[in-house]
């Protein structure tokens, strides 16, 4: 019986060093400059780009694939942060990539959803919540504004709205102890 338990934990902790090895061995280099890129672009994930997200579009501009100036959400600030990273002149936002707008989110006229999930399926930050013949409704600090549940929509219950601004905690009142 000893021989078992002995042999299972031996088992046991040479899976564990070979999973420690191989997660060192193929940990994302945090400082390569696919992330500083990836960092600078707004996460929308809405592929107006041309790439599918922004990762994708990180990697294609770090190979020299794609530029600078394809991120209508990041805007003019974002080709700036991206020409002052890369070291590059900085160039005007390409107009056939789509308009830099303000910062929107989807919402979901309830009364109107059908419960299809065509939404759900296409939104690339899983920002929708709902089942199938159930009502939808969007997790607003979630969703990216990036349009790509509009399309497949087929009573167009949604409709996009000015994101409110993000809750500001107030500031700490001081509290000064009196000493006895």
């Amino acid at each position: 019986m000893w021989t078992a338990v002995l042999v299972i934990a031996l088992l046991v902790s040479g899976i564990g060093l070979v999973l420690v090895w191989l997660g060192q061995r193929w940990q994302a280099d945090g400082d390569s400059l696919v992330e500083a890129i990836n960092q600078q672009l707004p996460q929308t994930q809405c592929a107006q780009c041309g790439y599918p997200g922004c990762r994708p579009y990180a990697e294609a501009i770090a190979s020299g694939e794609a530029d600078i100036n394809q991120c209508p959400p990041g805007g003019e600030e974002g080709v700036q942060a991206l020409a002052s990273l890369l070291g590059v002149e900085p160039r005007p936002l390409d107009p056939s990539r789509g308009e830099v707008k303000p910062a929107q989110v989807a919402v979901i006229d309830e009364d109107r959803c059908i419960g299809c999930t065509l939404c759900i399926q296409a939104c690339p930050v899983d920002a929708i919540f709902g089942a199938a013949r159930q009502m939808h409704t969007i997790i607003e600090s979630e969703c990216t504004g990036c349009e790509l549940c509009l399309p497949p929509c087929p009573v167009d219950c949604i409709d996009l709205v000015p994101a409110r601004r993000p809750a500001v905690a107030p500031a700490p009142i001081p509290i000064r102890v009196r000493a006895a």
